[in-house]
């Protein structure tokens, strides 16, 4: 991953970070006769010494980093792609790189408006800054770490304030939306009101978003556009260390076959997890699966158990595709949704080798909240219910 702070990228991952430069401009940003941030800053994508962070302006802009260890603001981080600083955008997404790990650090963001934007002649308007923010900078050689996980809110965002405060005091270093956080995405509104902003409001300016995406984020008008507001790296399915653990982002895709008349001609979901399942295999075998603990798997659609009675195709075909090459790889644990109701399973022999849980929702009464701790020795998972009730948990190690 080439690093964006002053620095070129090329090939896919350039495509996908600044793709945002250029897409169509939702109708309620328009509104507006006053310069001004849709959303707060949120993390994405932390890497072994990068961080990701992403804002969106009602107006094209230029835009930029100041951060620093501890209070210090004083270094500068813009975006530049073959000797073009990145401008006359929306969708601002600066990786900050060289960060030290386990360091905290404070950060604001600050956009420039461009009223004019010819050959030779750039007009700027008015310079709008956030207030200052802080992250600690994740570290493979701390003892642990702990995620939480909510799946499922189709369009519901007060469910997010609702089930990350379930966790009370408790200390946690990501979140993660495992899948289906919208029904169907139709616009860059309905994005930013019912995930974003709920999830700045709560943590994501502060705390790394892992995103997942379900069958219901490929649907509806805005669904090709999703990864402009996103940072996973070259494509949705990744990975990443933290303390003791190595996390892979799984992309399940839909969940029926790609000839499907609801999808209209418009999916290839298969060869995309041919490729996927390859990647896998070869991200299992890296230096930091190897080397870590535990080895957690992030994926909507659960390979296993996804329907009462018959499978859909897209289970299946995880199931041919991932299965083994979790098993081999020697996933210790993966942390599924799509079904709304929460279960846990227990390994399998020839199966799964590995325990598979699964979180509830949409609906009140039915949502959960997943807490995975993990440290040198054990990982645990506590499931909640929307009443802050513990309805189960798992152990792997001691």
């Amino acid at each position: 991953l080439k690093r964006l702070t002053l620095l070129g990228l090329s090939g896919s991952l350039t495509q996908r970070l600044f793709a945002s430069s250029f897409s169509q401009n939702d109708p309620s940003t328009e509104k507006s006769e006053i310069f001004q941030f849709l959303t707060e800053p949120y993390l994405q994508f932390p890497g072994d010494d990068t961080m990701t962070i992403v804002w969106i302006t009602n107006r094209n802009c230029f835009s930029w980093v100041e951060f620093g260890e501890n209070t210090d603001l004083s270094q500068t981080a813009i975006t530049n792609i073959d000797g073009l600083n990145q401008a006359n955008n929306r969708i601002h997404k600066i990786r900050l790189e060289k960060l030290k790990p386990g360091v905290r650090y404070a950060y604001k963001v600050c956009s420039k408006e461009i009223i004019k934007y010819s050959p030779y002649l750039a007009k700027y308007g008015k310079t709008i800054e956030s207030r200052i923010y802080h992250f600690v900078m994740p570290s493979p050689k701390t003892d642990e770490v702990s995620m939480l996980i909510l799946n499922d809110i189709h369009d519901r965002p007060e469910s997010i304030a609702h089930l990350i405060g379930l966790n009370n005091n408790d200390p946690y270093d990501f979140v993660c939306l495992n899948g289906d956080s919208v029904n169907i995405l139709d616009s860059e509104n309905q994005l930013i009101k019912n995930v974003i902003s709920p999830c700045t409001e709560v943590f994501a300016s502060e705390k790394p978003l892992v995103y997942v995406r379900g069958n219901h984020e490929t649907r509806g008008g805005y669904a090709r556009l999703l990864y402009d507001y996103l940072d996973t790296g070259a494509k949705p399915y990744y990975s990443f260390s933290a303390g003791p653990a190595f996390f892979v982002v799984l992309d399940t895709g839909e969940d029926k076959v790609d000839g499907h008349q609801e999808y209209a001609g418009l999916v290839s979901f298969d060869p995309y997890r041919e490729k996927e399942a390859e990647w896998l295999e070869q991200e299992l075998k890296s230096p930091a699966a190897k080397k870590a603990k535990f080895r957690v798997v992030l994926m909507h659609i659960p390979h296993y158990y996804s329907e009462d009675e018959v499978d859909e195709h897209g289970t299946l075909h995880c199931r041919k595709l991932f299965g083994p090459v979790l098993n081999k790889g020697k996933a210790d644990i993966a942390i599924c949704a799509h079904t709304h109701r929460h279960s846990i399973y227990n390994p399998v022999e020839k199966q799964h080798n590995f325990p598979i849980i699964i979180g509830g929702g949409p609906r009140n009464g039915s949502r959960t909240l997943i807490k995975l701790h993990v440290n040198r020795k054990k990982l645990d998972i506590t499931v909640l219910d929307d009443s802050g009730k513990i309805v189960g948990s798992y152990r792997c190690g001691k």
